[in-house]
């Protein structure tokens, strides 16, 4: 293959991938743009619900505690509603970016379709039909996750910042933008790190990592996730705690995918 065509199909690559990413992109906007048009009903009832006493989660935690006998704070939630705006502009930004966020949540196993559509051809009709599988399960990772965010991190989070109080001299009146973002920012962030079996199953395809190496930096990975917990949840011990044994649990069963992969890879050389 000559260098001019080496370029071409390097340009023509990239022009596939411009157009995926587009494609991702005006998907993200349109289910943004939809998520905008609803903006009230959405914070109301899902942004905002974390301050209702009646939120699932405060009622089963309620419940655990009386069915083991002991007090709960859970039982009886004070969580102040009256969020406050500090900018003339702050409530109509917070919603736009807001709505982008939700956007690319809701949106997410299109961009990954977009994504699978880019690699697709260059793998072999085998590792296609795995790949279709793998997105599923892609996806179904990534909407736990969101879950997990919202009825546990989210809740725990909202609960001990709303109750924390130094003195009764000081009273807590929030921002409302640091309310969103304090739940959207969990959102993504646990969202993505549900993800680590994907992301260790293309290392390891790329012969990146392999099983052994996951084993040896366990303690390694563990202050990472630990890192990452701090990062994208609020400072509270329990929070990081509850994000990171999860990812602990997803990390061994990585260590599981990528010695899958490793003994398929070998089993695919011996039959060449």
């Amino acid at each position: 293959m000559s260098e001019e065509q080496k370029e071409m199909s390097f340009l023509d690559h990239l022009e596939q991938l411009r157009w995926h990413l587009i494609r991702s992109t005006l998907a993200i906007f349109i289910v943004g743009i939809a998520i905008f048009s609803f903006k009230t009903i959405v914070y109301e009832r899902f942004l905002l619900a974390h301050l209702d006493a009646d939120f699932p989660t405060y009622q089963w935690l309620c419940k655990g505690a009386q069915y083991i006998g002991i007090e709960s704070d859970f039982c009886s939630m004070n969580l102040s509603s009256s969020l406050q705006s500090l900018s003339p502009t702050g409530q109509l930004m917070n919603a736009i970016w807001t709505s982008l966020i939700l956007g690319l949540l809701v949106s997410f196993p299109y961009v990954l379709w977009e994504i699978w559509k880019f690699i697709s051809p260059g793998l072999h009709e085998k590792e296609q039909k795995k790949s279709r599988a793998f997105m599923f399960y892609a996806s179904c990772l990534f909407f736990i996750g969101v879950l997990f965010s919202y009825y546990v991190i989210a809740p725990l989070s909202v609960s001990f910042f709303y109750n924390f109080n130094i003195t009764d001299m000081i009273e807590n009146k929030f921002d409302f933008k640091t309310h969103i973002n304090l739940i959207t920012n969990t959102l993504l962030g646990v969202s993505l790190m549900f993800e680590l079996p994907v992301l260790i199953f293309f290392l390891t395809k790329m012969g990146l990592v392999t099983p052994p190496f996951l084993k040896k930096h366990r303690k390694i990975a563990l202050v990472l996730v630990l890192t990452l917990s701090a990062i994208i949840t609020p400072p509270d011990i329990a929070s990081q705690v509850i994000v990171t044994l999860p990812i602990m649990l997803l990390y061994e069963i990585s260590i599981l995918i990528s010695k899958r992969v490793v003994k398929q890879e070998s089993k695919a050389l011996r039959k060449l």
